[in-house]
């Protein structure tokens, strides 16, 4: 049996896969075309930018900046390069990296962040919507705007309130203890770890306890939840990988569904289980003092079902409390785990700081370290005699903050620089990022700025190191600021209360390096950058070795 010729006729299919072609050439040229010429506008206004090119925008003068840089590291270290490589451009610029990027308006100071940031408040990067579906499915308070967020921040508020974490010092002290004996088997052994992973456990038995109210216990166990969690976070795209099969990787939505899968089906159980102990107790729950995030949704729930609530839950508001329950465990354990990184990283390279903190912790706790734990569950108030230690935590955030803010621009809303009375730089279209890192080390903001000064935070209103208002911005300003922070700032005094005085850690990068047969690379001399991988975290996890001061 023969086929007939016609049936092997393939060139209708030809002709429309070009016709395709040729249209999604055309659009993408006249997409172009008008990416271009928007700035070909802009400069002709007199917006700042660096030197702009009608064909390449501004996608010549960035490769040309990244070829020193290590290939990983975090795009928001990107603006203070422009600015050294362009030192007349103003606090504020406009960057055409179409069309790999979107277009921008970068801002390096605070008085123009606060316009967009605090009143009003913009809608935030469409582009986070995004990213955040794999784990949250859009419906957390990162993504959600107006109303809906404004109801649901308005709920979880009190689960973030002073008056809660107190009830959960005792928890946090518990979960620290546990890492204690994790880096004592790491003392004993003398290798060396990474010690980003973990602290990264610890944060998660941390917030484990601030949302749910359990012991999450993943610095020894695991489960699905946390197995899940950790996978899909790893598969998040990173925006910066270069190698195609990376970024088209076939296993991505598989493992996006699987993992997603893992996690609802453990925190849906959760959920039931939690209801059904709300209901059983009924006007005793509503006046226990500690309120978990997981118990402030139920009450919502229960209050808006009446008196007489249906077996099961509302499937719309679990898928609800599932994503906001996944965003508190991812924002509240990776940026902190950074942070706490950092400290440990900074106070090794200054030994006086380090004294110094010792110094406060021995004055506050007595030097007997195996009473630390005990004398801060019985009295939680003397963490707040740490004015070092808080001193520290916020010098380390200001040197390498976890996260920036993305805003999107509007119609008809202008940014006013005080710096020039008469400008106006519109942001219809463009994405304005205050980038915090750029922020925190600008030099006319910051005496020494690039300096690790701990005292900045201590001195009187007045003294040249006095930080500027607003310029200190890691959990940012306004109604969208971080509604975790209280939280960050508790765990980490708590944490270097029961650390510091007893191990010395001491990053290893160059072992690291030789191990893995390479030179590691440095940005402005530091091999501890930040990349992105979910927050700004520490080059490879911060490779560490550790051993015991008593």
């Amino acid at each position: 049996m023969f086929l007939d010729r016609s049936m092997l006729d393939v060139r209708p299919f030809v002709s429309a896969l070009c016709l395709l072609l040729v249209g999604f050439i055309a659009t993408f040229l006249y997409k172009g075309y008008k990416a271009r010429m928007r700035f070909v506008e802009l400069k002709r206004l007199g917006m700042p930018m660096p030197p702009h090119s009608l064909f390449w925008g501004h996608l010549k003068m960035f490769g040309e900046l990244l070829i020193d840089m290590p290939a990983d590291c975090h795009g928001h270290v990107h603006a203070l390069e422009i600015k050294k490589a362009y030192p007349d451009l103003p606090d504020y610029f406009y960057v055409d990296l179409w069309p790999f990027s979107n277009q921008m308006l970068m801002v390096l100071e605070p008085t123009l962040a606060s316009q967009f940031c605090e009143k009003p408040s913009l809608p935030k990067f469409d582009g986070l919507s995004e990213y955040m579906e794999p784990l949250t499915g859009k419906k957390d308070l990162l993504t959600m705007e107006g109303q809906e967020w404004k109801r649901w921040r308005g709920i979880y508020n009190p689960g973030f309130a002073a008056s809660h974490l107190m009830t959960i010092v005792p928890g946090i002290v518990e979960d620290t203890l546990v890492f204690c004996e994790v880096l004592q088997r790491y003392a004993r052994a003398g290798g060396i770890f990474k010690l980003e992973e973990l602290i990264t456990r610890l944060t998660v038995d941390i917030i484990g306890r601030v949302i749910m109210d359990i012991r999450m216990d993943a610095q020894r166990t695991t489960n699905d939840m946390l197995a899940g969690f950790r996978s899909q976070v790893k598969w998040l795209p990173t925006g910066q990988d270069r190698n195609p099969l990376k970024i088209y990787n076939p296993m991505r939505p598989v493992m996006y569904w699987y993992n997603t899968r893992r996690m609802n089906r453990w925190l849906s159980k959760e959920l039931d289980a939690r209801l059904s102990s709300r209901i059983e107790l009924g006007q005793a729950a509503k006046l226990k003092r500690s309120k978990p995030v997981i118990d402030l949704a139920l009450d919502t729930y229960l209050a808006e079902q009446g008196e007489k609530p249906s077996a099961g839950m509302d499937p719309n508001f679990k898928t609800i409390a599932m994503s906001m329950i996944k965003l508190f465990l991812f924002a509240g354990h990776d940026t902190t785990s950074s942070t706490l990184c950092y400290m440990y990283y900074l106070l090794q390279k200054h030994p006086s700081a380090q004294a110094k903190l010792t110094a406060e912790l021995n004055t506050v706790f007595g030097t007997d370290t195996t009473k630390t734990a005990a004398l801060i569950t019985e009295n939680p108030q003397l963490l707040n005699k740490l004015s070092y230690t808080t001193a520290v935590t916020k010098e380390a955030l200001r040197l390498f903050p976890p996260a920036s803010t993305l805003r999107q621009g509007e119609p008809g809303f202008f940014l006013h620089p005080t710096s020039d009375s008469g400008l106006q730089l519109p942001t219809d279209g463009f994405v304005i990022w205050a980038i915090h890192h750029a922020i925190h080390r600008n030099p006319s903001l910051w005496p020494q700025a690039s300096e690790f000064l701990p005292e900045r935070w201590l001195v009187p209103e007045g003294d040249p190191l006095y930080p500027v208002k607003g310029a200190y911005r890691p959990f940012e300003f306004g109604p969208r600021n971080c509604i975790g922070q209280e939280v960050a700032m508790l765990e980490t005094k708590i944490i270097m209360a029961l650390t510091v005085r007893e191990f010395a850690v001491q990053p290893a990068y160059a072992e690291f390096d030789r191990s893995m047969g390479r030179d590691g690379m440095t940005l402005n001399g530091e091999r501890a950058y930040q990349i992105l991988l979910g927050s700004a975290k520490p080059a490879d996890a911060m490779p560490c070795r550790v051993r015991m001061r008593v």
